[in-house]
């Protein structure tokens, strides 16, 4: 899926962030992790967190190795605009589930909401908080 600019969505002081949504395959979607309700969650989140989203992106393939289409070019939107370095996605299994594609965002030390978890991951993160989720990639 084109990844989407959201208009009118960063208002005044608002903190940026992007919005990350994925699934695995077309089968997967159709039985409940449908990227509707993904971007809903996340817009409430972001909502009552007070963020402003900049912009969303949207992967249909699987996680399992790195080279995802959107998740790519949120990386290079990460690298070009290091004013954004919030992204909000659902789950840890819907941002990544390969060592390459954690290693790449922590080395862009952004700050990660998993809303569904209920975790923020970010460099001041405490070791065994960094642990657990590295279980969980």
């Amino acid at each position: 899926m084109v990844k989407k600019t959201v208009q009118n969505s960063v208002r005044g002081g608002l903190v940026k962030a992007l919005l990350y949504a994925r699934v695995s395959s077309k089968e997967q979607e159709k039985e409940g992790f449908s990227i509707p309700a993904q971007c809903k969650l996340l817009r409430e989140y972001a909502a009552q967190k007070q963020f402003g989203i900049a912009q969303e992106f949207i992967d249909v393939e699987t996680a399992k190795s790195s080279g995802r289409t959107n998740f790519n070019e949120m990386v290079k939107y990460l690298r070009k605009h290091p004013g954004v370095r919030v992204v909000l996605v659902e789950k840890t299994d819907r941002l990544y589930r390969n060592l390459k594609d954690w290693v790449t965002l922590d080395e862009l030390d952004v700050e990660i909401h998993l809303a569904k978890e209920g975790v923020i991951l970010s460099q001041d993160s405490r070791s065994s908080e960094k642990f657990m989720h590295g279980i969980r990639c």
